[in-house]
């Protein structure tokens, strides 16, 4: 009997993922107006790995991406950390409606990619993140909740925007299945 772990395009896309993420977030942040909130393009790069290579990669690119980028910071931010863990978890659970790796995403994938992609940002950044910068920082409810909503909304954005054009561009370079035919 074969054991069934996880395989190494899976680790090395992790690793990738992760670095890809830290970089962004750590060097590509644009100011949001709102304290310590950045429009974060990372968040498009773990939005389209969690597609392609599910919740386990999008959880740890979640994971790693963020812990390491608040290292570089001088502390960890664990509510954030684990929002973006969770985020990258959940987007990862759907990525079989997604299709991005059977070449097939399209209209109506790109719908669904999007729909899931709004909630789950609502789940993570209104939801999980500032309830634990109230919980565990002792963050003031109106300030936590507000950098929550503006996280979330730009997320959102960025992933409507640079996300769904990745999908598209990853799903082209993939061979539908069937496509090849024997002469």
């Amino acid at each position: 009997m074969g054991k069934k772990g996880i395989s190494v395009r899976t680790v090395v896309a992790i690793g990738i993922g992760a670095a890809l993420v830290f970089v962004l977030m750590r060097f590509v942040a644009i100011p949001s107006g709102v304290p310590n909130t950045n429009l974060n393009l990372g968040i498009a790069i773990l939005t389209i790995f969690a597609a392609i290579f599910g919740p386990l990669a999008g959880f740890l690119i979640g994971l790693i991406g963020h812990t390491l980028n608040d290292l570089t910071f001088g502390g960890v931010w664990w509510s954030w950390v684990i929002a973006d863990a969770v985020y990258g978890l959940l987007i990862g659970l759907f990525w079989k409606i997604y299709k991005i790796n059977d070449g097939k995403f399209a209209i109506l994938q790109a719908v669904y990619f999007n729909l899931i992609q709004i909630v789950v940002n609502a789940v993570a950044w209104i939801g999980i993140a500032p309830v634990l910068d109230v919980l565990i920082h002792k963050e003031p409810v109106d300030k936590a909740f507000l950098q929550g909503v503006v996280a979330g909304g730009l997320n959102a954005g960025v992933v409507l925007i640079l996300g769904t054009l990745l999908a598209f561009g990853y799903s082209a370079t993939r061979v539908k299945a069937g496509s090849l035919k024997a002469e």
